[in-house]
């Protein structure tokens, strides 16, 4: 069977902060570095056998490393996908592992070059391979699935522990120097199942939002779109303290009849010759 994907996808600088320092990579769509997110919900479809991939990123740093960070990662991500394309197709699992350091490797550089202390970003991709989906992450943007039967998490959290004075510190993020630790992605591999959907999302919207609030949106028999904005509209009534990244993503059968009629019509006329 066939299947496309369907997005829609959105990026909110919140109430609270002047700058925005995340970014994404949507089917070859991110923004630049210096961003004040995007004006509305943008969407698409993209047949399941182009390979998409749809990422979040949620930049760490002072001043502007931030912004930086979660550019760099979604510049480098378009680099590597650009030119190991193949490889997501046969080799999956190396093509994240690959990718991941590739993405750690170009954040690490540019704060080595700038001679810039603490920087990073998270992470969180849904990878649409051949024959299956890939979800991973890196840190705490995360990524539920929604289908008939279940709500479920199925990123995992890199945070230690907890802490009374604030967020927990990332275990997990690109930007950590390989002398210190090696990226170590958590990968979820599932199979196609029409009407799946995949929201991913960086903390601006998870913190606001308790996982039941999203799951009842999520459920709710309503255009992609619709619940992008929905989601978006929450955050930012509860606060909007940080910026807000919202992917949403929907597999669905392929409609292939037009394209089979063309080609008995071709196939017919060729005969005819």
């Amino acid at each position: 069977m066939m299947y496309q994907i369907e997005y829609a996808y959105t990026c909110h600088m919140g109430r609270i902060r002047a700058n925005n320092e995340d970014n994404f990579w949507c089917c070859g769509e991110m923004l630049p570095s210096d961003n004040s997110g995007i004006e509305g919900i943008y969407t698409g479809i993209s047949p399941a056998g182009k390979l998409p991939v749809l990422a979040v990123f949620d930049g760490m740093g002072g001043e502007s490393c931030g912004e930086m960070a979660a550019f760099l990662a979604a510049d480098q991500f378009g680099r590597y996908y650009n030119e190991n394309k193949r490889m997501l197709r046969i080799m999956p699992d190396s093509f994240i592992e690959s990718a991941c350091r590739s993405m750690n490797d170009a954040v690490c550089r540019y704060g080595k070059e700038n001679k810039i202390q603490s920087m990073g970003t998270t992470a969180a991709m849904a990878l649409f391979a051949q024959d299956e989906i890939y979800i991973c992450n890196l840190g705490d943007s995360r990524i539920y699935m929604y289908d008939s039967e279940q709500f479920t998490q199925i990123s995992t959290d890199h945070v230690l522990g907890g802490n009374i004075y604030g967020k927990a510190p990332l275990t997990q993020y690109l930007g950590i120097p390989e002398d210190q630790q090696f990226p170590d992605p958590c990968i979820t591999e599932l199979e196609y199942k029409e009407k799946t959907r995949f929201l991913l999302c960086s903390d601006g919207m998870t913190d606001m939002l308790p996982d039941g609030e999203i799951a009842d949106i999520l459920s709710r028999e309503i255009p992609l779109k619709d619940t992008v904005e929905l989601l978006l509209d929450r955050s930012l009534k509860r606060g909007g303290r940080d910026n807000i990244t919202i992917i949403l993503c929907q597999v669905q059968r392929a409609e292939h009849r037009g394209k089979i009629k063309n080609w008995i019509k071709n196939i017919k006329e060729k005969s005819e010759v």
